[in-house]
This record gives C-alpha cells, structure tokens and sequence, in this order.
C-alpha cells in the first residue's frame, strides 16, 4: 500500500517527515497524514516523491511485501531487489524463481560471477560474452583511429 511504501522509503533514505515534506513543498502534518493512510497525494505529489526515492510511480502506488521468490517492487529504477538465498555448506544457492523466469535461467545456463568490494553479482555468460565482444570492437576501431 501506498503509506506503507512511504514509510518504508522515507526509513531507507533516512529521511524525516519534515524533510520529504519540505522537497515537494507541502506541510509535514499532510506528508504525516499520507503515511498513516488519512489522506492521498494527488498525482503530481506521487509523481514528485517517486523521483525524490528513486523509484517508478507504478512500483510507489502498487508496492507489496515481498513475497517468497518474487521481486520487491520498491528498488531503484531498473533494478530488482529478489529477496535472500541462502547459501549451502558446499556454497549453492538457489535463484529465486521469478529472476530465473525473468532472465530465461534454467538447468545448465551458465552464469559469470563478477565482485566488488560489496558484493557477487551473477550475469548470464552470452550477455557478459556479448558486452565484452562489443568492448574489444570498440577498443580497436579507437585503436585504429590513433
């Protein structure tokens, strides 16, 4: 629901009431009022505090609790957030369902595993295969320019 939404993105942006009210230029006692669920923005309102969080407004009015192997609908735009795995003692992990269906995974697909300081992140092999073919042509026809 949409006050449950507010509430959950004014947390994660560490925000207060005070402040979102103050980006979109409304009272705190309305913002407080959205969050509690005794009133509605109007449209142009959501419009405003979906791009303040970052966020689609179709995934702002009809965000959910994240249900077992299904996307949460509140990450960032273009992104999907799936929920946890937990990882086995000989370091499996099951990928949720719906980013299997998403991404065309099935038994044997074949992933890369790439890093950074924070995390692993898993890229289905012909799309990272695809980019790094792309990458190389690019870096030649550069190379031939010089």
């Amino acid at each position: 629901m949409l006050k449950d939404s507010l509430v959950m993105l004014r947390d994660l942006h560490g925000f207060s009431q005070e402040e979102v009210a103050a980006r979109i230029g409304i009272s705190r006692q309305a913002y407080a009022k959205w969050e509690t669920g005794a009133t509605v923005p109007d449209i142009e309102k959501c419009s405003m505090l979906a791009e303040e969080y970052g966020v689609t407004l179709d995934s702002l009015m009809h965000a959910e609790a994240p249900k077992e192997r299904s996307a949460f609908s509140l990450a960032p735009k273009g992104k999907n957030i799936w929920g946890s795995v937990t990882m086995n003692d000989r370091g499996q992990i099951v990928i949720p369902k719906g980013a299997r269906e998403k991404f065309g995974l099935a038994a044997g697909s074949r992933l890369i595993a790439l890093s950074d300081e924070e995390g692993i992140a898993l890229v289905p092999a012909e799309t990272f295969e695809e980019n790094m073919r792309q990458m190389m042509e690019l870096a030649s026809k550069m190379y031939e320019e010089k």
